[in-house]
């Protein structure tokens, strides 16, 4: 038997049951060029999205920026900046993997019709996917083309594990019919995003860091949770994260008092007193192609009918947590495999510390990430498949008995109320930004407090189902963070300690973090795969 407390998947009675090769779950950047790469290699292929694929998500909201260099001359400049940026965290061998799979993806997009602008000498600009939406629909296109099967609007719940604990598919629910499903797979690839604790970033509210919690119940480990708190820009009365027309603003107190720093004085600011913007640093033919380039970052000074380049407005910062934040699913070798058989973790589901260290990526490596995540992915998943022959899809499979999934309804709880507890530990400032020993091991008591609340509890009906998952994988993704947060004496990349300031040189390594009902942290090159797998 696994060593998984598990029962016969056979014993739910899911109302859909359905085979695969290899089975995708989540329909973003990273999902459809994992899909698309698994069904180019003839393997069956399943996407099962939590929104619709193609519309869900930070990118096809705002489009993004794309890790890409012109010249390779300036490749090892670049490479030098990012490893300052990260805290040396970086690896060159990862960096230059996912630039030069980035340009071949780039170029496919090309040769698919995507609408690029051009430069000065008529080709294609393709370091900007600035439409998000097409970029998106494009690749549902391309993914359907293939032969994927496409379940939009059907968040996965849990993983299903064979009796050897690898991964062999999973069960879900469909949002529009209610209806569960139950999904067998030779292997399955988690492209679920990030977690921005439904902080009202834009496009970011199927990211609630369901994958983190459905790796981790199977055996996975995680690597960087603390560099987390990436918090953006935006207008007080918006959503829109996109932060880079920001450098030609003006930030002013009340008063109209100018102040002085960068992104952690205005947190400090906003601790206390308002703080305002206005873009008056651009020129003419800069506000010109900004608002050609990114139009939906003005749609919401056009609704209440504020010019950002002449006039004040009011901002605040949004928890973008791990979407914009380098943490995630520790991967083991070049197919993005983690440390349980059968199982890949792709996009903002992964670490990206091995392309950005502890330093956000901001969209644009994160972008490049994904696209080539995925098709490295796609390709292993569906070779891993091909490997089980005949026994893909008829190994007896068990489900791992997921929090907030206990048979037992005599103990339930109500997700908003933790949803809500949770993000009063992540969401301030003075608790995620400016971090401190007492300040992050309050946190962590309460939300290990909440853990204990939920992990054997369940919900009254299945309509809650998602969200009670949605709630404790955020208090499972936070206990990760704030553990590690702790457990690095330092300030290094985006992890800003505030009883310990200075960059440490001894603690230039990964941290590792992982467990459920007992959540440990070790350095990366303290611990095996062997001895991980077995926590």
């Amino acid at each position: 038997m696994s060593a998984h407390d598990s029962e016969p998947a056979s014993t739910l009675g899911s109302h859909l049951d359905l085979e695969a090769d290899v089975l995708v779950i989540g329909g973003g950047p990273a999902g459809t060029w994992a899909a698309w790469s698994a069904a180019t290699q003839g393997a069956k292929v399943i996407l099962a999205d939590k929104g619709y694929c193609g519309t869900s998500g930070a990118t096809a909201a705002a489009g993004t920026t794309v890790w890409y260099i012109s010249k390779e001359a300036n490749r090892e400049a670049e490479l030098s900046k990012r490893e300052t940026l990260g805290g040396f965290l970086c690896d060159r061998h990862w960096m230059n993997r996912v630039l030069d799979q980035a340009r071949i993806n780039l170029n496919r997009l090309v040769e698919w019709g995507y609408p690029f602008s051009v430069d000065d000498n008529g080709h294609p600009y393709l370091r900007s996917l600035h439409q998000g939406a097409e970029y998106m629909r494009l690749m549902r296109k391309q993914v359907k083309k293939a032969g994927v099967k496409i379940l939009d609007h059907s968040p996965a719940l849990e993983l299903l594990v064979d009796i050897d604990g690898g991964v062999a598919g999973a069960k879900g629910i469909s949002r529009q019919t209610g209806d569960r499903w139950t999904i067998r797979a030779g292997a399955v690839i988690l492209a679920t995003g990030g977690c921005a604790f439904l902080s009202k970033t834009l496009g970011c509210n199927v990211l609630t860091g369901d994958g983190y919690l459905m790796a981790a119940e199977a055996g996975a480990e995680l690597s960087g949770m603390e560099f987390s708190n990436a918090y953006a820009l935006t207008p007080a009365f918006a959503s829109v994260t996109k932060g880079a027309y920001y450098r030609y603003a003006t930030f002013t107190y009340e008063d109209g008092t100018v102040i002085e720093g960068d992104r952690r004085v205005i947190a400090r600011t906003l601790l206390t007193q308002p703080v305002y913007a206005c873009i008056d640093k651009a020129s003419e033919e800069e506000r010109s192609w900004m608002q050609t380039i990114q139009h939906n970052f003005f749609l919401p000074f056009e609704r209440v009918g504020i010019d950002p380049f002449t006039q004040r407005f009011p901002v605040t910062l949004r928890l973008e947590g791990t979407v914009r934040g380098t943490g995630g699913l520790r991967i083991v070798d070049e197919t993005c495999a983690t440390s349980v058989p059968g199982l890949y973790a792709v996009g903002d589901a992964a670490t990206r510390e091995l392309i950005c260290g502890g330093g956000s990526g901001g969209g644009s490596p994160n972008a490049a990430w994904a696209s080539a995540s995925g098709c490295w992915a796609g390709e292993a998943a569906a070779s891993y498949a091909r490997q089980l022959g005949d026994r893909v899809n008829q190994r007896s499979v068990q489900r791992i008995g997921g929090a907030a999934l206990h048979p037992d309804t005599s103990r339930t709880f109500d997700p908003t109320e933790v949803i809500r507890a949770v993000q009063a530990e992540v969401i301030p400032y003075d608790r995620n930004l400016f971090r401190t020993e007492q300040n992050l091991s309050e946190s962590l008591d309460k939300l290990h407090e909440l853990w204990v609340e939920i992990r054997n509890t369940s919900v009254l009906s299945d309509k809650q189902a998602i969200q009670a998952r949605e709630a404790a994988a955020m208090v499972a993704t936070a206990r990760w963070m704030y553990a590690t947060a702790l457990e690095r004496k330092e300030s290094r990349g985006m992890h800003k300690h505030e009883d310990y300031p200075q960059l440490d040189a001894k603690q230039q390594h990964r941290l590792l973090s992982g467990g459920l009902d007992r959540v440990w942290v070790k350095p990366e090159q303290d611990i095996s795969v062997k001895e991980l797998v077995k926590q």
